[in-house]
């Protein structure tokens, strides 16, 4: 049953920015985190996929718990990217719009320091972190949070196993009476030790959405291919895909450089992000896959944390990640906001192993997906060559003489004689002829 935020004791103020962005009825997640953050004091544990809408589930009770009137640090709420991080803060801000006297601050990684300690040098209720960046700041003495009433773990089992010295430090800086708020995707032996070590032995546990990743809208499959197809394979596939949205994960950075290349050479819509590329070029192909300006994301794991979209329609393994937990992560980007997801792994003979563990850990079911026959492939090649001629810009400094000197050789060929002798060119070159077809009707010999 739906449920009103007014229903669940959300302020009228908070109500006016929810109704400006057209939000009106809680998720799952959000009715059951609303009265325990709101009235009750203990530590929270909260379980809930991606997409579920777990930044409204604590932003949401959290500005109602800020005392304006006290100008010190009240919270702060950790994300393990900065993209993540700014996606809060920007959301934050959306909520509170109608309460201008709540400040919220975000202090990421991956930009200028300087400007965050100008910004923290003012009032600031709540502040939206990366850990290292916090770390830094902290040895700086630049940002106060040892009077610290809140503390939010976004997305805590990436943090715990990619920032757990980062985290060590951060909590010995904040006082140990403080209210701990842990929003996760997965319930993993380092997020229960997390919670041993960091949260009161008084926590609320909740979970919305989690029976099964099969019951949430997905559905998973595998592919099993010779090394030496895959990539055609996969091109294959996006092909079949043109037009819609996905992301595609490697296991390194290098995998997702190389990928991202040959995806462009084949005029792809395509960008490619990890963790060594700097801010700005991250910003910018984050920008473009947000904006619908490119379709498809190469992407590492953390490198995808905080990707918002709700118009993911698939997700590509391009590599089995090395955990369970990871699976779950990269398939929530897909089936947001209770839209229809597809997962896909494409394996060698040798993971279908894999596949099985995959099911028993996680309670769903693989279906495998057959990957195109021999001929559909060697088309598909063909029309991304053919697509990559139409897509290459002219040489404008060829010479007049020159290209007068080519034209003279095709000039008389009709379009179709051209294309004819484009694609017998083409598979003589690649090899690997397409299968022939009986013609329908005979050529007129000039």
């Amino acid at each position: 049953m739906s449920k009103l935020f007014s229903d669940l004791g959300i302020s009228p103020a908070l109500q006016q920015g929810l109704a400006d962005l057209n939000i009106t009825v809680a998720t799952d997640i959000q009715k059951k985190t609303f009265p325990v953050v709101l009235n009750q004091t203990e530590d929270v544990v909260a379980l809930a996929k991606t997409g579920t809408g777990k930044t409204a589930a604590f932003g949401l009770p959290l500005l109602q718990l800020i005392d304006s009137e006290n100008t010190e640090i009240q919270a702060v709420i950790l994300a393990p990217t900065r993209e993540l991080g700014q996606q809060i803060h920007a959301n934050l801000m959306a909520y509170a719009a109608h309460i201008p006297e709540i400040s919220i601050a975000a202090v990421c990684g991956g930009i200028p320091i300087k400007p965050q300690i100008e910004r923290l040098a003012s009032p600031t209720h709540i502040v939206v972190a990366t850990p290292g960046r916090l770390v830094d700041l902290i040895g700086r003495r630049a940002i106060n949070i040892k009077n610290l009433t809140y503390l939010v773990l976004d997305e805590a089992d990436e943090m715990v196993n990619a920032f757990k010295e980062d985290l060590d430090r951060i909590i010995d800086e904040i006082p140990k009476k403080r209210r701990t708020l842990l929003f996760t995707a997965t319930l993993s032996g380092a997020i229960k030790q997390l919670v041993q070590n960091y949260m009161s032995k008084h926590v609320v546990k909740l979970e919305a959405g989690m029976e099964t990743l099969g019951h949430q809208g997905i559905d998973h499959h595998y592919m099993v291919v010779a090394p030496i197809e895959k990539l055609d394979v996969l091109m294959h596939f996006l092909s079949a895909r043109a037009g819609q949205r996905g992301i595609i994960f490697c296991k390194t950075k290098a995998a997702v450089n190389k990928l991202g290349k040959n995806l462009a050479i084949n005029k792809f819509s395509s960008g490619s992000i990890h963790g060594s590329l700097t801010q700005g070029i991250r910003d910018r192909i984050m920008g473009q896959f947000r904006e619908g300006h490119i379709d498809i994301l190469v992407a590492t794991d953390l490198a995808a944390r905080g990707i918002d979209v709700k118009e993911i329609s698939y997700v590509v393994n391009y590599h089995l990640p090395n955990t369970y937990d990871t699976y779950v992560h990269r398939s929530g980007r897909t089936a947001r906001a209770g839209a229809k997801g597809f997962s896909l792994a494409i394996l060698q003979e040798e993971e279908m192993n894999d596949i099985a563990n995959f099911e028993n850990e996680l309670g769903i079911k693989f279906k495998e997906l057959k990957k195109g026959d021999a001929q559909s492939i060697e088309e598909n090649k063909a029309l991304l060559w053919a697509k990559k001629i139409f897509k290459t810009k002219p040489n404008r400094t060829i010479s007049d003489k020159f290209r007068q000197q080519v034209s003279t050789i095709f000039h008389h060929l009709n379009k179709e004689e051209l294309i004819d002798k484009l694609l017998a060119n083409y598979l003589l070159k690649t090899g690997t002829p397409l299968p022939k077809e009986t013609p329908t009707k005979k050529h007129k010999k000039r």
